[in-house]
């Protein structure tokens, strides 16, 4: 009985330590997407900003 106790609570470690290391890679490739989002709005900003200030550079000058 002490043993098959033993070995569920076992399996449950081992199935939670899978799921927290899933999450983990998920929660990663979020973060990673959010910067590039923050990086592509604040360039948009920066376009829109010289549009309408009248400056006609392109933005890769």
């Amino acid at each position: 009985m002490i043993e098959e106790r033993l070995i569920n609570l076992e399996m449950k470690f081992s199935h939670q330590e899978e799921f927290i290391y899933q999450l983990n890679r998920v929660v990663s490739e979020q973060q990673q997407r959010i910067e590039k989002l923050e990086k592509e709005l604040l360039e948009q900003r920066q376009i829109l900003e010289a549009s309408e200030t009248g400056d006609s550079k392109p933005p890769h000058y």
